[in-house]
């Protein structure tokens, strides 16, 4: 019994490079599924300009208008159709026993140690190597020799889930050296034990920092410097709740400013919130803005009505649409750092292609990373993802200057929104 596994997820390719490609995916029901298919469309640099999704609450059928980030030089979408797999339930076991998917289990986690010959832009270099071989990077640290060597320590987690064998770490260490070529002096991988926790120690941020990085009240400022750019604090989100037009569902109707992920931003907050969404339509982008209609309900079945609950989904929603990262550039004693935060979801994981795009972003300003490392930092309310990146000095980007700060925040920000 059961349909076919080439049934569950289809992707049909766009007929030229400019035409969505199509992901439908046809399947039993699982709590924040819907979170999980975005998260990892987003993580192979793709972004949904469109989407209808439906469940009953046991079966699910979703299709997806999808287009590659302009970042993305090539999409393997044979691996994306069997990474999407992946994350659904199995057929014969969750829908007939609603038991949860067996694949479920936690994947090992490996050191990358890359040594290389500094240069701008190398750090990126190999970030997008190992992004583009569908390794997912837990944590880094990058240290920077007074000889102008370059030491790369990335914990990682295999996608293919093939780095236990000899072929899959050879390949790797040899795509890497093969790309990044005469800077490379060497590259081994293992597998990570308790003997590296204190590679992954991560320094806690001083309070005054954390305070202006994850307080709850975000400047409407014009300092570029700080958290937000004015691009992001212009544009504004508007949420409409209607508990007329069902009978069963509550009706969110959503505008917002069209950006990057903003799709998994709103699942991961909902699934968060334990609010299910029964249906969903994703409209196209029109002019900048694009309008969502939700139908949700609570885990016990029942519409949203009370107003206090209301104000607080909406607030919620609102505060992750407008601001899913955080962006600013501070003093860390004598050197300029850069930090940029996203929240955590409550099952641990972070959002993907933030160290991508960060990278990316500085390369492109041709400013160099001393040293680059992520964490983890605890508020009373949620974990965030932590990237902190010491910035070197050059006499084209005076980091002194507020100017250069401004340029940098601005940058960054843009490339993780997608704008």
């Amino acid at each position: 019994m059961g349909i076919p596994c080439d049934d569950i997820v289809l992707v049909q390719l766009g007929s030229t490079p400019t035409e969505p490609s199509v992901v439908t995916v046809n399947c039993p029901d699982k709590n924040g599924l819907g979170c999980d298919l975005c998260r990892i469309i987003l993580e192979f640099g793709l972004f949904i300009v469109r989407g209808d999704f439906s469940t009953d609450g046991r079966w699910c059928y979703i299709v997806l208008w999808v287009v590659p980030d302009a970042s993305s030089d090539k999409v393997d979408w044979e691996s994306l159709k069997n990474r999407l797999l992946s994350v659904c339930p199995s057929i014969l076991v969750s829908y007939y026993f609603n038991q949860p998917s067996s694949n479920s289990s936690k994947p090992s986690l490996y050191l990358l140690k890359y040594c290389c010959v500094d240069r701008k832009g190398l750090l990126h270099d190999a970030t997008k190597v190992l992004t583009e071989l569908e390794f997912t990077i837990q944590r880094v640290k990058v240290m920077t020799t007074p000889d102008g060597r370059v030491l790369d320590l990335f914990f990682i987690t295999d996608g293919l889930e093939l780095l236990h064998t000899k072929q899959r770490r050879e390949e790797t260490c040899e795509h890497l050296i093969a790309v990044l070529g005469e800077y490379s002096i060497s590259c081994e991988i293992q597998l990570a034990g308790p003997e590296y926790e204190s590679l992954q120690a991560f320094a806690s941020l001083p309070p005054a920092v954390a305070e202006e990085l994850f307080g709850s009240e975000l400047p409407d400022k014009e300092d570029f410097s700080r958290v937000l750019s004015t691009e992001v604090t212009q544009n504004k989100a508007s949420i409409t709740v209607d508990n007329l037009l069902s009978p069963a569902h509550t009706l969110l109707q959503i505008k917002c400013a069209d950006q990057k992920g903003l799709f998994y931003d709103i699942l991961r907050t909902s699934k968060d919130l334990n609010i299910q969404i029964a249906y969903g339509r994703i409209s196209s982008s029109v002019k900048g803005y694009r309008n969502m209609d939700l139908f949700i309900r609570q885990t016990d079945g029942k519409k949203v009505v009370d107003p206090n609950q209301q104000t607080a989904l909406c607030s919620h929603l609102k505060e992750e649409m407008l601001h899913p990262l955080r962006v600013m550039v501070t003093n860390r004693g004598p050197d300029t750092e850069l930090l940029v935060a996203n929240p955590v979801e409550l099952c641990g994981k972070g959002r993907p292609r933030v160290f991508y795009d960060v990278t990316l972003a500085l390369k492109a300003l041709g400013i160099c990373i001393f040293s680059a490392e992520i964490g983890r930092h605890s508020t009373s309310h949620r974990q965030w993802e932590v990237y902190r990146f010491l910035l070197d000095e050059s006499l084209e980007f005076p980091l002194a200057s507020s100017q250069a700060r401004n340029r940098i925040v601005e940058k960054v920000k843009k490339t993780l929104m997608g704008w």
